[in-house]
């Protein structure tokens, strides 16, 4: 299988190379990541494959390997491996890997999609391809060129930028309603025919409103649509970019609004909503009330065709709302305070790896007014209570302890 790997990283870049009209995102992510060129923020032509690079793609030395393959050439003096004869290269790998594998590979898809009547999809391939947005180096790469710039290095300081692959939530650790997950998953088919919304002139789409109490799940749900996108996530709290100065705030507004542009594609998510968003009195400040419209402005004048933001704005605290600000949404979805049902799910998804002896009946009817977030703090209490005893397992005791001490929590912070 090394053998395979190895023509395949050579072929892949031999191709690339002649095949102009393919771009990043047709490449493999592993071999993209190998190819990346972190100061320009893309991936130069033409692709050279050296020695190092084949041990960085196998994990292993690949020099003897290649010396028993009579289409390839490799340079002893800088290391360059390359192959030489392009159409043996093309029927040894056909010969040595199956069509599954080809299609998940572009590069290696677009070449033998109309080759010896083998069935290859280059579309196929490329739907199944992850995109550059999703890598990590791509993110870092735009970030530092923003950096240069005072001004955007300004903007960064205002937020949390964070890559797919940093992002460790998906969607098999929480638990949504069927409505939400109808709503992200319409969200997903949006992004995926963006061109199409553009070309029919609907633009009015990914804006969503997230309400309910804390710990139902309403920032661990924006970052695994991070997750399941492939694009990165641009986190800003609007407490912290509220300047006692009141006519800062407007202004980092506007900076935040135009950094997720800038970052684009990418889900700009705005934490403690009502924070600006706040209903609009006579007797506010001019300033105050000037940040309020300014927030209503960005929010109109971006949009998920046309710029590649998904906007995702969250509050604990909804009837502060302005009501303007809930006309800006396309869709409000409520995070409630999970019903038994919704617990024994959440607890199924917690204790999933958790050996022990327990009712998870039992144990949701007892957490009733819990949140998901109260539900994880008591299974860790268990967990770790369990291991002050020397156990790796848990009983229905332990839990039904950690539930009693978690509730004396919670009325403290109740009475705060």
């Amino acid at each position: 299988m090394k053998t395979v790997d190895i023509v395949e990283l050579l072929l892949t870049a031999e191709l690339y190379n002649r095949y102009e009209n393919l771009n990043e995102d047709d490449l493999p992510k592993k071999i993209r990541k190998l190819f990346w060129n972190h100061g320009e923020g893309r991936i130069q032509r033409p692709l050279v494959v050296t020695l190092d690079h084949i041990k960085d793609y196998t994990g292993e030395d690949g020099s003897e390997v290649l010396k028993e393959l009579p289409f390839i050439d490799i340079n002893r003096f800088n290391g360059q491996c390359r192959i030489t004869v392009l159409d043996v290269g093309t029927k040894w790998y056909l010969k040595n890997a199956d069509k599954d594998r080809i299609e998940t590979n572009p590069v290696l898809a677009y070449h033998y999609e109309n080759y010896d009547s083998i069935g290859v999809s280059y579309t196929r391939a490329r739907e199944r391809n992850l995109p550059k947005e999703s890598d990590k180096e791509w993110l870092s790469a735009l970030i530092s060129k923003l950096e240069e710039d005072e001004e955007s290095s300004d903007m960064l300081k205002l937020v949390k930028v964070m890559s797919p692959e940093d992002i460790r939530v998906t969607f098999n650790d929480i638990v949504l309603s069927t409505e939400q997950m109808e709503e992200i998953n319409k969200i997903e088919v949006a992004i995926r025919n963006r061109e199409y919304l553009r070309d029919i002139g609907l633009y009015d789409i990914g804006k969503l409103l997230f309400i309910g109490p804390p710990g139902t799940g309403k920032t661990s749900t924006a970052r695994a649509l991070s997750s399941k996108l492939y694009i990165p996530l641009v986190e800003v709290k609007l407490s912290m970019i509220t300047s006692q100065y009141l006519g800062e705030t407007s202004k980092n507004i506007e900076r935040v609004f135009e950094l997720a542009k800038r970052l684009s594609p990418c889900i700009l998510f705005i934490d403690e909503f009502d924070y600006v968003a706040k209903t609009r009195t006579s007797d506010e400040h001019a300033a105050v009330k000037r940040a309020v419209n300014t927030l209503l402005k960005a929010i109109d004048e971006i949009n998920l065709v046309e710029d590649g933001v998904l906007l995702i704005a969250a509050t604990n605290h909804p009837h502060l709302l302005d009501q303007a600000a809930w006309r800006r949404f396309d869709n409000i979805l409520e995070f409630p305070v999970p019903n038994f049902e919704l617990r024994k799910k959440i607890l199924e998804k917690i204790l999933s790896k958790v050996k022990g002896e327990f009712n998870l009946e039992t144990v949701a009817e007892k957490t009733e007014g819990f949140t998901g977030a109260d539900l994880r703090l008591v299974i860790r209490e268990a967990v770790l209570s369990s291991l002050l005893q020397g156990k790796k397992e848990i009983t229905q005791k332990d839990i039904e302890n950690a539930i009693e001490e978690v509730r004396k929590r919670l009325m403290l912070r109740g009475g705060d």
